[in-house]
């Protein structure tokens, strides 16, 4: 897919262009926030084209080399780049002097003992700390990311400011809000939600 395609297939609705500008201008690193809802990876793609912030995903390295290799070329071929999950904090500290995004999929399943547990959908629901933890030790700002479907193979991404001071928080806060946007999100178009990543697969202990 070309550049061109790419932004055509998925574009930043302009409320999404002036926020991510603005934290540009004010030289403020970010931390986006999503689930797996509509096309995350035609999103990073068109982030990469679009805003000035180099942005990092993270991501799981695959066991399989070959596959690992595709996914990774596949995601960094328009300039975004990767932390695989457990250098996220080490990386985030590394590039503190850059103006920069970092994506968090926060819609993962931790293990049980290690998770913040709210109810998502009407489901006991296990949440990784990382997302809220990461947030509140660099205090960056908290982007929401809304990736809707327009028709068939075509989206439109659209950002809000979640929490602008993360340290000032309380314990769960910074969950529960990406948890409930989420599920706000699901129910608006639950179709583009991957519900086959076994979200309920482990139980309160």
């Amino acid at each position: 897919i070309s550049k061109e395609e790419a932004i055509k297939r998925c574009k930043l609705n302009p409320k999404a262009i002036a926020l991510f500008n603005e934290l540009y201008a004010q030289n403020k690193s970010c931390i986006l926030v999503m689930g797996h809802f509509g096309n995350w990876e035609w999103a990073g793609n068109t982030f990469s084209l679009i805003n000035k912030q180099q942005l990092y995903v993270i991501y799981h390295p695959l066991t399989n080399k070959h596959f690992d290799k595709l996914m990774y070329d596949m995601r960094t071929r328009f300039g975004s780049k990767l932390y695989a999950m457990k250098d996220t904090m080490r990386g985030m500290i590394g590039n503190r002097n850059e103006i920069n995004a970092t994506a968090f999929i926060a819609d993962q399943t931790p293990a049980p003992e290690n998770a913040y547990w709210t109810t998502f959908l009407n489901q006991d629901t296990p949440v990784f700390w990382g997302t809220e933890k990461i947030a509140q030790k660099l205090n960056y700002p908290i982007v929401y990311v809304t990736i809707n479907r327009v028709k068939r193979g075509y989206y439109e991404v659209d950002a809000e400011i979640l929490v602008n001071e993360p340290k000032n928080t309380k314990e769960g806060e910074i969950s529960e809000l990406h948890t409930r946007q989420l599920e706000k999100d699901i129910k608006a178009q639950p179709e583009i939600w991957l519900w086959s990543h076994r979200r309920w697969k482990h139980k309160r202990k």
